[in-house]
């Protein structure tokens, strides 16, 4: 259901009754049995952040992408509000006024206009992607769906729009639309999508995008090396399919070291995982979780583990309602490059994860004390990370050593 903190109370509270420990590092059944190894303390001492508010009076934002800019010049950035607002906001603090030519979201529970991302290219073509909860027309009015739309950014409009792709089905739900947009080295986009919560058992079907991540060129063809793109695909199945077995996948990045996609996902009642995404596989949702039932807390599907499912590299038991992520590339926190940084709804504050390969071998939470919804988590060009928090007066926050 909205498992990113907007549960009904009966399922709270039944989730706040589990008390079972975070499952770190594949294989999901050694996890169970042993806790996670301990780790060297690095030899730099963990700096010490604080948060400093960049801009506030945002309505729920949700997603957030930087421009180019000049040297010495503050930090431009796209930011999304969920209501159906794009607007332009500055490092200094300036938040522009609405830009034109939004399409019209269905902004209900967990729907709205959510992320954004820019082309490759920007700086030469000014090509700007959104995400956004679609709503239906004709024989799917009252349904919706997710859906990714291209235009061209020109001074505060979006002009030459163009819809790129549709999920498929439209469904009657306000809950689980993903919907990370990022774009790999090879310039093809990857959208993550949600199950729509009414749906999860299609998400371990190849004929529709419910509980899929998806691949697409910038104009929304199909990439010939898609898994199910070529002859001897599985009948039915949909070329744009990179993956499939998610639930609601809310985060997102392309690891620095190897290019792949990392993307995490919201459990139901526990059960959020960390996973490296991996072409043409099933990565287990409703079959193989950790979650529970909401409300009941009786098991869902088979188990921890299958043989022919992706092991999560980390699951959290209670959930802490996952969104946005970003690997640090920058020298701004020293002792942290390379590691992998989580925003948490539910939990309320940043996770940092310091990553061996493809293990999780250490957690911190950070900034709990400031009782904030973290929405997006992004590393800037100036190498700070930049925070989104969930709110009616959400704000943009750098954290500074």
């Amino acid at each position: 259901m909205a498992d990113d903190g907007t549960t009904p109370p009966t399922a709270r509270r039944a989730a706040a009754g589990l008390t079972l420990a975070l499952l770190l590092t594949a294989p999901l059944a050694a996890q169970q049995a042993q806790q996670a190894p301990q780790a060297p303390q690095p030899q730099t001492p963990p700096p010490t952040v604080r948060p400093v508010t960049i801009a506030s009076g945002l309505h729920n934002p949700w997603g957030l992408a930087f421009l180019p800019t000049r040297p010495g010049e503050p930090l431009s950035m796209l930011v999304t509000e969920k209501q159906g607002r794009l607007r332009l906001v500055t490092s200094d603090g300036r938040i522009g006024d609405p830009i034109a030519g939004v399409p019209p979201v269905d902004a209900r529970g967990q729907g709205g206009l959510l992320d954004v991302a820019i082309d490759p290219a920007f700086a030469d073509n000014r090509l700007v992607y959104l995400s956004y909860a679609e709503p239906g027309n004709g024989p799917d009015t009252g349904r919706n769906g997710t859906a990714v739309l291209r235009a061209r950014l020109d001074g505060q409009r979006l002009v030459d729009q163009q819809v790129i792709f549709r999920q498929h089905p439209k469904v009657d739900s306000n809950h689980h639309f993903g919907s990370r947009l990022v774009f790999g080295r090879d310039g093809h986009l990857f959208v993550t999508l949600g199950d729509r919560y009414t749906r999860r058992d299609a998400a371990q079907t190849l004929d529709n995008h419910l509980g899929k991540i998806v691949r697409i060129t910038p104009i929304g063809a199909i990439p010939p090396d898609n898994p199910y793109a070529a002859a001897g695909a599985p009948t039915g199945a949909r070329p744009e399919i990179w993956s499939h077995g998610h639930r609601n996948v809310q985060g997102a990045a392309l690891h620095p070291q190897t290019g792949e996609l990392w993307t995490h996902e919201h459990g139901p009642q526990g059960g959020d995982e960390l996973n490296r995404t991996e072409r043409g596989r099933n990565h287990g949702w409703p079959v193989i979780t950790q979650g529970r039932e909401y409300g009941s807390g009786a098991r869902i599907g088979e188990g921890a583990t299958r043989d022919d499912i992706v092991p999560a590299v980390a699951t959290w038991v209670p959930s802490i309602a996952p969104s946005g992520m970003a690997f640090l590339t920058s020298d701004r926190y020293p002792g942290w490059t390379g590691q992998l940084f989580i925003g948490a709804l539910r939990g309320q504050g940043l996770v940092r994860l310091e990553i061996d390969g493809s293990r999780v071998v250490r957690e911190e939470r950070l900034l709990g004390d400031l009782d904030e919804r973290i929405r997006d988590v992004r590393q800037g060009p100036d190498g700070w990370l930049y925070l989104l928090t969930d709110a009616r007066d959400g704000r943009i926050l750098r954290l500074q050593r």
